[in-house]
C-alpha cells in the first residue's frame, strides 16, 4: 500500500482526550485509496491487516469526494437505526441462517462501525485506527491474568477484577452503572444481576431464584385478588426479574429465551391457521379442541422437522475442512 495511505491507519497514541480535541478545525488524515493491486489480489484475503484496510479504504471513497451522495449525506443521527437493524440481523442469523448469512450480516454490522469511524476521522477526532488500538489496550488492561503476572483462580475471580477494573477505569460509583437504559428489559435486567453476581450479591444455588419466582407469584395473586393495578404491574415485574434470574442460574439467556419461545409460537400458529383456512371456517367458530389437536399435531412435526436438521447439520460439521489457526498477538 502506499505510504500516504499507511499513514492514514496510524494511531494518534500521544492524544490523551478525543472529546478535547477540536473537530472540523484539524486537518483530516490523508483518505485511505482502494487502488493499491496488492489489495484486490484474493490473495490479500489472507491478511486480516489488508483485508480491514481495504473495508476502511473503500468506506473513504463512498464519504469522499467523488463518492455515493447518500453515504456523504449520513450523520452519527441517521446511522443509529441501521446499528440496532444490524445488530439484531447478525443474532437472526446466528440463530436461524446459514454461516453464509453469518458472514454476510457480521460485515454489514463491522460496516456500521467503520461507516461511524470515518466520520468521527472526516471532522478530526478519530480513526478506526484509535478504534482498534482502544479496545485492544482495553483488552490487555483487563486481562492482566494473561498479558500481566496476576494470579486468578477461575472464572468466577477474573470476572470480580474485570468489575473492578472496570468501576475504576469509568469513575463508576456501581458496577451496576454499565449496562445500557436502552437495552431491552430482559436482556437488562439479567446482565444487571450478572454484575451483582460477581462482586458477590447473589444466591448460593438456585434454589434461591426459584423460591423468590414461587414468593413473587404469590404476591402476583394477592395483587390481582385485590384489584390493584398499580401493584399487579410492580409484582408482575418482579415475577419477570425473578424470572431472569432463574434463567442466570440456568446459564440460559432469557432474551434469547423468549425469542425462542415466540418464534415457535409463531411457527405453530402460523400452521394452525392454514388448517383453520382449509376447513373453510373462521378461527372464531372452530372448536377450542380441534384447535388444540392442530397445535400439538404442528408442534410435533416441527419438532421432527428441527430434529432431521440438527442431525444434518451435525453431520456435514465432522467433514469441514480444519480452520488454519489465527495469528499470534
Amino acid at each position: 500500500m502506499r505510504e500516504d495511505a499507511r499513514g492514514s491507519f496510524e494511531s494518534s497514541r500521544s492524544r490523551t482526550s478525543f472529546r478535547a480535541m477540536a473537530l472540523p478545525e484539524t486537518p483530516m488524515k490523508p483518505l485511505p485509496t482502494t487502488d493499491d493491486p496488492a489489495l484486490m489480489d484474493p490473495a490479500s484475503r489472507q491478511s486480516f491487516g489488508a483485508a480491514f484496510e481495504r473495508l476502511v479504504g473503500i468506506m473513504a471513497r463512498l464519504r469522499g469526494e467523488g463518492g455515493c451522495p447518500w453515504d456523504q449525506e449520513q450523520d452519527l443521527r441517521t446511522l443509529r437505526p441501521y446499528l440496532v437493524e444490524e445488530a439484531y440481523e447478525v443474532l437472526e442469523a446466528i440463530e436461524h441462517g446459514t454461516e453464509h448469512d453469518h458472514l454476510e450480516e457480521l460485515g454489514d454490522l463491522l460496516l456500521q462501525v467503520v461507516f461511524q469511524a470515518e466520520i468521527r476521522r472526516q471532522a478530526g477526532a478519530f480513526d478506526v485506527a484509535d478504534v482498534a488500538h482502544a479496545i485492544s489496550d482495553k483488552l490487555v488492561r483487563r486481562h492482566p491474568h494473561v498479558f500481566g503476572d496476576l494470579a486468578l483462580a477461575g472464572i468466577d475471580e477474573i470476572w470480580s477484577n474485570w468489575e473492578e477494573i472496570k468501576k475504576k477505569e469509568k469513575g463508576r460509583r456501581s458496577v451496576t452503572d454499565g449496562v445500557p437504559r436502552a437495552l431491552p428489559a430482559l436482556l437488562r435486567a439479567q446482565r444487571t444481576t450478572e454484575k451483582a453476581s460477581r462482586v458477590g450479591f447473589d444466591w448460593p444455588s438456585i434454589d434461591g431464584p426459584l423460591a423468590k419466582l414461587q414468593e413473587e407469584m404469590a404476591e402476583l395473586a394477592s395483587a390481582r385478588a385485590a384489584g390493584n393495578r398499580r401493584r399487579m404491574e410492580e409484582e408482575l415485574g418482579d415475577v419477570l426479574f425473578s424470572v431472569v434470574n432463574v434463567a442466570r442460574f440456568l446459564e440460559v439467556s432469557a432474551e434469547d429465551a423468549l425469542h425462542g419461545a415466540v418464534h415457535r409460537f409463531k411457527e405453530r400458529f402460523l400452521e394452525v391457521e392454514d388448517r383453520v383456512r382449509e376447513s373453510g371456517k373462521p378461527m372464531k367458530e372452530v372448536p377450542l379442541e380441534e384447535l388444540d389437536r392442530y397445535w400439538d399435531e404442528a408442534k410435533l412435526r416441527l419438532q421432527k422437522e428441527k430434529t432431521a436438521m440438527e442431525s444434518t447439520s451435525k453431520e456435514a460439521s465432522n467433514t469441514r475442512t480444519p480452520v488454519e489457526p489465527a495469528p499470534k498477538v
